[in-house]
């Protein structure tokens, strides 16, 4: 673990967003890719949110459940879209939530949520499948390698921090999605 600085946080992080960059800080950890190889990614989370990130992902790796990239969304450019297309899975992202009424900040804008291979496991909503290229994975019938399913590991690996998922959400669920507070 280590303390980020608005430099390393690129434009994922600018003037103005709830947190600053002393509360959040770089978080290695172990996961199984869809190589079948170990390797090690970085997730920018909430200091507060660092153990319950860390014992998350100790579960998650030692049941093998493949996860494709993780990196810090800087370096997407601060971009959720284009950080989804690559299907990565990625932490604090200094953003608006996409969601139907008010504008409010995303609990990715916390450092409070962590998504989980997007294109494997899509956001629902008015229609839409988000990350486009996630569509074949909307229908969660069949479920193939690196979809988040319940019950199953990744679900319960959150759901034993007290972190809440997405998957969950009746009319809008994000398979992708996990929060500390479910939102």
């Amino acid at each position: 673990m280590s303390a980020v600085t608005a430099g390393e946080l690129g434009a994922s992080w600018h003037p103005g967003c709830p947190v600053p960059p002393g509360d959040l800080r770089a978080v290695r950890v172990g996961y199984w890719g869809f190589d079948g190889r170990r390797h090690v990614g970085v997730l920018v989370v909430n200091v507060a949110a660092v153990t319950a990130v860390r014992a998350a992902f100790a579960s998650i790796e030692r049941h093998r459940f493949p996860i494709r990239r993780m990196q810090p969304v800087a370096a997407y450019g601060g971009s959720d879209k284009e950080s989804m297309a690559q299907d990565n899975t990625s932490a604090f992202n200094c953003r608006y939530a996409v969601a139907n009424g008010p504008k409010s900040w995303s609990e990715h804008a916390y450092g409070d949520a962590v998504d989980i291979d997007p294109r494997e496991n899509p956001y629902r909503l008015n229609g839409r499948i988000l990350p486009p290229n996630g569509a074949a994975y909307a229908d969660r019938s069949t479920p193939r390698r690196g979809m988040v399913l319940a019950p199953g590991p990744v679900v319960a690996a959150f759901s034993s921090v007290g972190w809440g998922w997405g998957g969950n959400w009746s009319s809008s669920p994000d398979y992708q999605h996990f929060s500390v507070n479910g939102r």
